[in-house]
């Protein structure tokens, strides 16, 4: 059952998909009515979920889901988990690697894309990059929970 993103409350569980490059406005737009689609479907134990979803920025889909009316148990989350590997097959992405990193220069209305595991190395190596990261906001792509969306989501980084 979907429901407005705002109206679940903070203590939702929350899902974090990154891409590791920018979605076309037209493939954003497809993937809001797939996602819409699941969503309204989306059930654990033969009960809907109460559920919602936000897409940041052409690169992060967020999926929400209400606990307290019905738990997301392992099959419901093997579903959503499904769901988001057909997204990765039909647009050419990786979405469920946590080891992508955005940074963002909201000022400059530019998003960058780096590998975690390579971030601090490569900053360390390219002046570029070390300009990049000045006072930069890092986007959080591992949340679990909707107070953390709100309040946590984005970290700043002054290197």
């Amino acid at each position: 059952m979907l429901v407005p993103f705002e109206n679940l409350p903070e203590e939702s569980k929350i899902w974090i998909y990154q891409s590791n490059r920018k979605f076309s406005d037209a493939e954003f737009s497809e993937i809001e009515t797939d996602l819409k689609s699941f969503l309204q479907n989306w059930e654990a134990h033969s009960v809907g979920l109460e559920s919602s979803y936000e897409l940041k920025y052409n690169r992060f889909i967020i999926i929400a889901v209400n606990q307290e009316v019905q738990a997301a148990t392992g099959c419901s989350i093997d579903s959503s988990v499904q769901f988001i590997q057909k997204l990765e097959q039909k647009y050419s992405v990786d979405l469920l690697d946590k080891m992508n990193d955005c940074f963002a220069q909201f000022s400059q209305g530019l998003l960058h894309s780096l590998r975690f595991d390579r971030t601090i190395l490569q900053i360390l190596k390219d002046e570029t990059l070390l300009q990049l990261t000045i006072k930069c906001t890092i986007l959080n792509g591992v949340l679990y929970l909707g107070a953390e969306l709100l309040y946590r989501y984005f970290i700043c980084y002054l290197f």
